[in-house]
């Protein structure tokens, strides 16, 4: 599978109008966004979908965020647009938020596990956006990964986890948010966050003028999740994830000793606080929650680059700030 690497600054309209083509003859192709890399495929093509479905090993009941280059774009997929989701757009839009709507019937049920929904949006990169100004198509792209596995932040780590799987790698640099856009269901009134991001919901409230709910029941098993980030365990290293107190020492010496006697390689992500001679690789992470975001999937490959087979993680703060992060670490540690 072909790696071209893409200035985001001055992106290749030759090799942009390649990928598109790719795109509309149902092909894969790998992209940055400035959340994490996406695995895209024509939308509007079932076939392309289950691409891939098949590329990622995705279950059918985990739906796919559709991307498109404009608001307008975005209504012509969905049935209706209301007055949240216009507000919600024009504020947000580009940039990491998708909305969940009612989806129009020329939406394939593949793209939205058979729900009458569809999640959409507008990504806020430049490459991303070039690409399907480009393709002329809305874009199917969950995270370029296996299922359940680390989201890539890179075009290496995608050729890690999906290697020949992808027709395609446009190869834009390291993202720059670093973790999944936040997913709103405007289907529900008021609002429900369906997974948490960058976009907290103190934002998403002053853009409304009115409350968000956050969701915090998923469906479980074989029942179709409303949206992606939904699954019990996700955005997992192949490495056994152990979340500790801030600060305590005792527990994570002690995971680190057990692991020790089994012959583990142990990995350590904290903000400086744990330290012990036990641990084989120790990264510490800014106490920022957008740097944190932006470096914590980098940091989960690594570690499992590296061979632990266990990573020790020091919690993040309480504040609404780290929800998304919170998330990711929770799913991760299932």
């Amino acid at each position: 599978m072909p790696i071209v690497v893409v200035d985001p600054g001055a992106p290749d309209a030759t090799v942009l109008a390649g990928a598109a083509e790719l795109l509309q003859q149902g092909r894969l192709v790998a992209f940055p966004t400035e959340t994490v890399y996406g695995l895209g495929a024509h939308a509007l093509d079932p076939a392309a979908v289950q691409r891939i479905y098949a590329a990622k090993g995705r279950p059918a009941f985990n739906p796919l965020i559709v991307h498109v280059a404009d608001i307008a774009s975005a209504r012509a997929i969905t049935r209706e647009w209301p007055e949240a989701a216009e507000k919600l757009a024009r504020t947000f839009w580009p940039g990491p938020l998708t909305l969940v709507l009612p989806r129009q019937s020329s939406v394939p049920a593949e793209v939205s596990a058979g729900l009458d929904s569809v999640a959409v949006r507008v990504p806020a990169h430049p490459i991303a956006l070039a690409l399907l100004r480009a393709a002329r198509v809305p874009v199917a792209a969950p995270s370029a990964n296996r299922s359940t596995q680390v989201s890539p932040t890179t075009a290496r780590h995608v050729e890690k986890g999906l290697g020949d799987r992808v027709d395609l790698i446009l190869d834009g640099g390291e993202t720059d948010v670093g973790i999944e856009s936040t997913v709103v269901d405007l289907t529900q009134t008021p609002p429900v966050i369906l997974r948490p991001g960058a976009i907290t919901r103190e934002e998403l409230e002053r853009a409304l003028g009115g409350a968000v709910l956050i969701a915090w029941t998923a469906p479980r098993g074989d029942e179709a999740r409303p949206s992606p980030g939904m699954m019990e365990r996700h955005y997992a290293p192949n490495a056994r994830v152990v979340l500790v107190d801030a600060g305590d020492h005792a527990s994570a010496d002690d995971v680190a000793r057990r692991a020790r006697a089994r012959g583990e390689r142990v990995g350590v992500i904290d903000f400086g606080s744990l330290t012990s001679d036990r641990y084989d690789d120790h990264i510490t992470m800014r106490r920022n929650a957008a740097a944190y975001a932006r470096g914590l999937y980098s940091a989960l490959h690594a570690l499992d680059d590296a061979g632990c087979a266990v990573i020790i993680v020091e919690r993040v703060p309480a504040e609404s700030s780290w929800d998304g992060v919170r998330d990711r670490l929770s799913r991760a540690a299932h």
